[in-house]
């Protein structure tokens, strides 16, 4: 059982690409998450010399070259970034384990994911169900229901107590996903998600759906929640799909209705992450950018934006 006091791990993954997202998700943590320790796994040698220039408070950097095994090592080849990061996941809050050995849990976040209140709340329905490990629903709206492609659970926040029986889900996992993991619906497969669907089964004593699924926000069930609940207060929202698209603008959701009162929570990102280029630029740093590669894409884009599925920030002038 964790108290208040104990300080919470989180362990995460991203490149050069999404140093953006990672830093707005520290800054909430350090908003919301206090006392915690945030470990990061840098996919590339650029962000880890970032990372190091910025010295972020609470924070621990890992070398890539330092944790790929032979095993990873001999799948990696096969698979596009993506589907390396998605290997890579089970095996992430593995290498805070074995790097600190006083850390008695450790929770798997998405780079994309942003606190709006402590998380502790989550870690307490955990504690109270005296099991090993806490996985999150994706909760779709039933308009974006995808549970049968994509999996009903959502690797986004993933939680492991320092138990053998947390040890051998993530072993299970690990050897999947080295097995298969791809962006593709394969059976029933799916990158690293899919392989969740079974565990309430397979793990029935050890692993604990969390109950809270109006906490856990995003873009596919934001509105739904919205227009069923008067007093909405998510732990997080996970900003999916959000993408720097050139130097002066930003894609915050495509193919979803969000709502209003939904864009909300995308106002309180774009304030954070306004304040990271504002650093980033101080110290002469490109703004990464994910450029979209469609045809017709000012037609698109406007299409999108006229029925309420998109939403685009500019924030430098052309």
């Amino acid at each position: 059982m964790h108290s208040d006091k104990q300080t919470e791990h989180f362990v995460t993954l991203f490149d050069c690409k999404f140093l953006p997202m990672g830093w707005c998700l520290h800054y909430s943590l350090m908003t919301h998450a206090q006392p915690f320790h945030l470990w990061i796994l840098c996919m590339d040698e650029k962000v880890e010399k970032q990372l190091e220039q910025l010295a972020l408070s609470h924070v621990t950097l890992i070398s890539l070259s330092k944790v790929e095994t032979a095993k990873l090592l001999s799948v990696k080849e096969g698979r596009t970034k993506a589907e390396y990061c998605w290997t890579l996941t089970p095996f992430t809050p593995q290498m805070v384990f074995e790097r600190d050995e006083t850390v008695e849990r450790v929770t798997y976040v998405d780079a994309d994911l942003f606190f709006f209140d402590t998380p502790r709340k989550l870690f307490k329905e955990f504690d109270a169900s005296g099991k090993s490990v806490l996985i999150t629903e994706h909760a779709y709206a039933p308009e974006y229901e995808q549970s049968l492609l994509h999996g009903r659970f959502c690797v986004q926040f993933v939680v492991f107590n320092r138990t053998q029986e947390a040890f051998r889900v993530m072993k299970w996992w690990q050897e999947k996903c080295l097995e298969w993991c791809f962006a593709r619906v394969e059976g029933n497969k799916f990158g690293d998600q899919k392989y969740l669907d079974i565990w309430p089964d397979l793990f029935k004593d050890d692993v604990h759906v969390l109950g809270q699924v109006d906490k856990t926000l995003a873009p596919w069930n934001v509105q739904f929640f919205l227009k069923n609940q008067q007093d909405l207060n998510p732990v997080f929202y996970h900003f999916h799909g959000l993408r720097i698209v050139s130097d002066h603008e930003v894609l915050l959701y495509l193919g979803y209705r969000i709502g209003k009162q939904g864009q909300c929570f995308y106002k309180d990102y774009v304030r954070a992450m306004s304040r990271i280029f504002g650093v980033m630029k101080a110290l002469g740093w490109s703004i990464p950018v994910i450029p979209r590669q469609e045809r017709w894409l000012r037609l698109r884009r406007l299409k999108r934006i006229f029925m309420g599925v998109a939403q685009y920030w500019t924030y430098l002038e052309p």
